[in-house]
């Protein structure tokens, strides 16, 4: 039985763990051994591990503290492959691979675009020299999307066509039952007022702030409300632009929630408004659910998602006047749902877990 083997920092409420655990549960039908390889197993997702995948808590604490213990599990278990994801952790698994003087064959994805990821961490701004250096020697590079991958071939001055596209495995089954599960908020029994959802990790990276702003000028126009489901480092500036705009009976930051899909399924519209993405899942997610959507069009993945403006707004990045105009017009449109579906349909999980398959073949 071949065994294959998956390395992350955490799972953590983000779009790189959701789409690890999404990938586990499918591949678990495939008569392979699975293991998850994780520097710290920490974060809501441990929950949803499958039964049938080894977990191996390496205990690191910050990533670069796994390059010695991932050696020594590859030395110990000599998985046919390895797939790494997140560019810190990709950085561990090469160097690692290398240590451990077993070859198997080492696969990063990569889930952000690089000219476009931002960070305040001085230690992680040598990354992208390291990832010039390192990321080459992987047997294989994936990006999360088209505009991902050639991103990373410009900025790693890699040949063309050496990163491959996988979009990120998103729909499946579970989302539709999770979306038609009961949700006990009174938001959602007032269907005479709209709702406003967002979903994402509170960070600089998802640029809630100018939601709220562009929410404030909805408000001036029509009665609605938000609801933004994540948790992160921005909390407190969030809570304090709600306060200053006086928004504080009509936006919620109810935290991490196990079932976002239950509350996208009742929403009127989900916002995406980031300033950058590798492909952008909530998007997709909420789409599965028959959710209209409004969408950055930051780099990379909402344009490839919503072809263009298609199947949902695209505006520009900042904007809160144009965000706003957008999210009134949406009120105003008829959408019809089931094309939403079937476009969400595409970024399957069985899709993505067979390209996966056939790179590792």
């Amino acid at each position: 039985m071949k065994r294959i083997a998956f390395f992350i920092p955490t799972l953590h409420g983000g779009g790189a763990e959701k789409v690890v655990i999404n990938l586990l549960k499918v591949l678990q039908h495939q008569n392979l051994a699975l293991d998850l390889v994780i520097a710290t197993a920490e974060g809501p997702y441990l929950t949803q591990i499958p039964q049938a995948v080894r977990t191996i808590d390496l205990a690191t604490g910050r990533v670069i503290k796994a390059i010695l213990p991932l050696a020594k599990y590859l030395q110990n278990n000599r998985p046919q492959a390895l797939i790494s994801n997140m560019s810190h952790a990709n950085l561990v698994a090469v160097v690692a691979n290398k240590l451990s003087r077993f070859k198997t064959q080492v696969i990063l994805v990569e889930h952000n675009t690089l000219s476009a990821s931002q960070t305040k961490l001085l230690r992680a701004k040598p990354f992208p020299l390291l990832m010039r250096s390192i990321y080459p020697h992987a047997d294989k590079i994936v990006g999360v999307s088209q505009a991902v991958s050639q991103d990373l071939e410009l900025k790693l001055d890699l040949p063309k066509d050496t990163v491959e596209t996988i979009y990120n495995p998103v729909v499946n089954e579970e989302i539709l039952t999770l979306a038609s599960a009961p949700l006990n908020h009174p938001w959602f029994k007032e269907t005479t007022i709209p709702v406003f959802l967002a979903v994402g990790r509170l960070t600089p990276q998802k640029d809630f702030v100018s939601l709220i702003k562009a929410f404030a000028l909805v408000r001036k126009q029509v009665m609605a409300r938000l609801i933004v489901l994540g948790e992160g480092e921005c909390r407190s500036e969030l809570e304090t632009t709600i306060a200053k705009l006086n928004l504080q009976q009509d936006v919620a930051l109810p935290g991490f929630i196990d079932n976002p899909y239950a509350y996208m399924s009742r929403a009127n519209c989900l916002i995406l408004s980031s300033r950058w993405e590798g492909l952008g899942n909530v998007l997709i997610e909420a789409m599965a659910c028959g959710c209209p959507v409004v969408a950055t069009d930051c780099p990379s993945g909402p344009q490839e998602i919503l072809a263009s403006g298609k199947y949902g707004f695209l505006v520009p990045v900042g904007h809160p006047q144009e965000l706003s105009a957008a999210m009134l017009q949406t009120l105003k449109t008829s959408i019809k749902k089931d094309l939403l579906i079937e476009r969400a349909r595409y970024f399957s999980v069985e899709r993505a877990a067979s390209k996966y398959l056939k790179l590792i073949d």
